[in-house]
């Protein structure tokens, strides 16, 4: 088990770095349509992760919606004050807003983001053409975590794992820890998750780093015993690790999800 972090607060992070992105439609370049993307972080990160991969879906006229979720982007003791179903409604609202402006609208996430992704498919499957997640996280081999529902009462946070990416010079934005009451609250979310992936029967592009110090083999196993998409296909990238967004795979992650993002979307319009 990890030592219990007891350390002092850290300092706010630059707004400016962390700040949600939100970009209308241009059909002219999307065949006449207006597509919308739901462009979705990580546990304890912020939009700086997933900002390059958005602007690549903004320039191929994508209209985007990338919210920042609830007590990120701030201060880590901010995250043990909100709850799973606070980030469920965060994504909700951003994917109600993009139906409501578009013909069609696709979800992508990274980690808990991805999990978040799921979590919509699952739930408002019938208006998603498809989506696209990077380094799912549903689950966890790691022992410690049945301690949670005891640790998160006295102990406020663990070390956390942040930047875990391959390429050089490269900063994801998020918190130095792990906050436990956070991190508990995930573990509910994802143990109900894991029972409605059978709900989940749209078009699944699932990329997955071969080496990952973050998520585990544990996700990609429950993602193939428990999905009933019949297409969905898992990728594997050999040049990055978890946050592959900004890693050397990351330009293949954008070029292959907007092949995938086209595909879904013009044969949901049939």
């Amino acid at each position: 088990m990890k030592i219990p972090f007891r350390g002092a607060p850290a300092a706010p992070v630059d707004p400016a770095l962390v700040a949600p992105m939100s970009t209308a439609a241009k059909p002219e370049l999307t065949g006449g349509r207006r597509i919308g993307v739901l462009v979705q972080h990580g546990f304890t990160g912020s939009p700086a992760s997933m900002r390059p991969w958005a602007e690549d879906l903004a320039a191929r006229g994508y209209a985007v919606e990338m919210p920042l979720l609830p007590g990120h982007g701030t201060r880590w003791q901010d995250m043990n004050r909100v709850t799973w179903a606070d980030w469920v409604a965060t994504v909700e609202g951003a994917f109600d807003k993009l139906a409501a402006e578009n013909d069609a609208v696709v979800a992508v996430g990274l980690s808990m983001g991805a999990a978040l992704s799921l979590r919509l498919a699952a739930d408002r499957g019938d208006q998603l053409a498809g989506i696209v997640i990077v380094n799912a996280a549903v689950d966890t081999l790691r022992k410690d975590a049945v301690l949670l529902p005891v640790l998160k009462r006295f102990v406020p946070a663990f070390p956390g794992i942040r930047n875990d990416i391959k390429k050089p010079g490269m900063d994801e934005v998020a918190y130095p820890v792990m906050p436990l009451k956070a991190a508990y609250e995930m573990s509910v979310g994802w143990a109900q998750l894991r029972r409605d992936l059978p709900r989940i029967t749209i078009p699944v592009l699932s990329f997955r780093s071969a080496e990952d110090h973050v998520a585990d083999i544990s996700t990609s196993r429950a993602l193939h015993a428990g999905l009933s998409s019949k297409d969905f296909e898992e990728r594997v990238l050999e040049d990055s690790y978890h946050v592959a967004t900004l890693d050397n795979d990351a330009p293949r992650i954008f070029a292959e999800s907007a092949e995938f993002i086209e595909r879904v979307t013009r044969e949901q319009q049939g």
